[in-house]
């Protein structure tokens, strides 16, 4: 959600991303504030995302390190992903010993940073949760990208609606649903989405919407 915070504009108010333009210590603020409101055990791992696939070990690199996920094993260690547009995907162990966070958009989707964190995790026996996204009739791709995730997998295709010439409107929800089945998971074990960042402008970031905006942070962790 992008409530209670100290970024004013574009940024209002709880922006979470020193990278959009927003004032520095308006950011570190809304760090300060997430960790105090939520009682989270440590300060997130935060991350340059890239859109890429590469996933880190949460706790062990200082800064920002690229990538564009993040797991542990370990207790007290906070898994995080900055959105605005893009999937926000949570994973859990079964048995609850580890716990992922993934940015996810179409970039990363197509060049397996899902796989990537499933493989990271070391089980197939995986809880996921989607978090808020550009919904199904909001986002809005080129012939490019659809062939791109058909030529992958026919199963991609029903994630596709026409909307123009060479146009698509793509649910973000079910591609990542598919890559999930496709990983390994059971459809039962897959929960979450059905918001709309671009179409929720009191609730949600949307880069798409606003190119000038905050962004949201998604995380996790284990007690």
């Amino acid at each position: 959600m992008r409530g209670s915070g100290a970024s004013a504009g574009p940024y209002a108010s709880f922006n979470l991303g020193l990278h959009v333009g927003d004032e520095k210590m308006r950011v570190i603020e809304n760090r300060h504030r997430l960790i105090e409101e939520l009682g989270l055990p440590s300060s997130p791992q935060w991350l340059t995302q890239v859109h890429g696939n590469r996933v880190i070990e949460a706790g062990l690199m200082a800064g920002a390190p690229e990538a564009d996920a993040t797991f542990t094993s370990a207790a007290g260690r906070v898994c995080a992903v900055m959105t605005a547009d893009c999937l926000p995907i949570l994973l859990c162990s079964r048995d609850g010993g580890a716990v992922a966070a993934v940015h996810a958009g179409w970039k990363g989707l197509a060049g397996g940073v899902v796989e990537s964190a499933v493989a990271a995790l070391g089980t197939r026996e995986l809880l996921a949760w989607l978090g808020p996204a550009i919904g199904p009739d909001a986002f809005e791709v080129g012939e490019a990208v659809r062939s791109l995730f058909t030529a992958l997998d026919s199963a991609f295709t029903g994630a596709f609606r026409p909307a123009g010439e060479d146009k698509w409107l793509a649910d973000i929800y079910q591609l990542g649903r598919v890559i999930l089945t496709r990983a390994g998971l059971q459809p039962d074990a897959i929960h979450g989405g059905g918001w709309c960042t671009h179409d929720q402008p009191d609730d949600f970031f949307s880069y798409r919407r606003d190119r000038v905006t905050g962004r949201m942070a998604t995380l996790i962790w284990r007690e």
